[in-house]
């Protein structure tokens, strides 16, 4: 299985030969830059690259990368995402694209598709509420109040309507937070910018889950900009904010969970400035660590019969909203059953 390459730190990134070799530069103690040892990737064994530091490469560097499927996801110094660069599109589909489209034209099923990001949302929350519940966290109201908010959403008509109700939804869901992590402290959820370490894992986390599902919906014939839950909006593929709703409690969730609470992740592993609060290097370095193994973990597939990566789970995704667009089967969204 290909693997995915996270660059932290700044450098260059060329061809050589069949390999990429990046080298890294860093600041001598004059504060002149200074190269470091150059790394050989064998482009064989990449899916994706993940840039956290400022990247250079020519542009023949890209043609390289896109004939060899790999894609390029790009971070900011504050952990925003901001922008990839994706091969090729080889699966497009005219026939696809004028589903999607109709689908999100026609208000009703719009709202049908919407509904069950939602529905499967909800449903993954309430499976680490109830896991944590047994490990003696008491977590039955919440469940209870996200379930009764959960049983309105198949009489909800309109999309704002829903984002509401999702709204209402996660804020029960983060009040949990509080009871499952040990020894931070989330309060309110802050995003631009993140104002703790719970609310900076959660943005980092999340950012993460996003660049993978558009990768997913990327190997598919979806188009990532013809959304549901989600506004389409400009310079954003918003169908990956869909999908990410049902997998962000799997994926970003647990693993925020396990390394806070397994302490991994200290307060020494993030900067905090102008009420602004990231993760450093050494923290980016352990969550991704957290969270690739999160991807790689595989279960038994009740359908497929076999065991399925996470990762292939989140593409599998795609296959079924495909297949609902061109009327060959309700699409239902995954729901843990362990």
């Amino acid at each position: 299985m290909k693997k995915t390459y996270y660059l932290f730190n700044p450098g260059h990134l060329e061809r050589k030969d069949n390999t990429l070799k990046f080298t890294p530069v860093e600041e001598d103690g004059n504060g002149l830059p200074q190269e470091g040892q150059a790394r050989y990737l064998p482009v064989e064994n990449i899916s994706d690259l993940y840039v956290f530091g400022s990247l250079t490469a020519k542009s023949s560097l890209y043609n390289f990368l896109g004939q060899n499927d790999i894609a390029v996801h790009f971070f900011d110094y504050y952990e925003n995402y901001t922008g990839s660069f994706m091969p090729k599109d080889s699966l497009l589909s005219g026939r696809m694209l004028l589903a999607q489209t109709a689908h999100y034209q026609d208000k009703k099923q719009r709202v049908v598709i919407a509904r069950k990001f939602i529905e499967g949302a909800a449903f993954n929350m309430v499976k680490n509420l109830k896991y944590y519940d047994k490990r003696g966290r008491d977590m039955e109201p919440l469940v209870d109040t996200i379930e009764g908010y959960a049983s309105s959403i198949p009489a909800v008509t309109g999309v704002d309507e829903l984002m509401g109700l999702e709204g209402n939804i996660r804020q029960v869901y983060y009040d949990a937070f509080e009871l499952i992590i040990n020894d931070f402290t989330m309060g309110n959820r802050t995003k631009q910018p993140p104002n703790n370490e719970v609310n900076a894992l959660i943005s980092f986390g999340n950012m993460m889950c996003y660049s993978q599902c558009l990768r997913a919906i990327h190997q598919t014939q979806l188009n990532p900009t013809i959304s549901y839950l989600h506004t389409p909006g400009e310079r954003r593929y918003s169908l990956a904010l869909d999908v990410a709703e049902i997998f962000k409690p799997i994926l970003v969730d647990r693993v925020i969970f396990k390394v806070l609470n397994k302490k991994e992740i200290q307060k020494k592993h993030f900067d905090t400035k102008l009420n602004r609060c990231l993760l450093n290097e050494q923290g980016k370095k352990i969550f991704v660590k957290a969270f690739e193994e999160r991807l790689t973990e595989t279960i038994k597939h009740r359908t497929l019969n076999r065991d399925v990566s996470y990762k292939q789970l989140m593409k599998l995704e795609c296959y079924k909203l495909s297949k609902h667009l061109l009327g060959m089967e309700e699409y239902k969204p995954f729901k843990m059953w362990w």
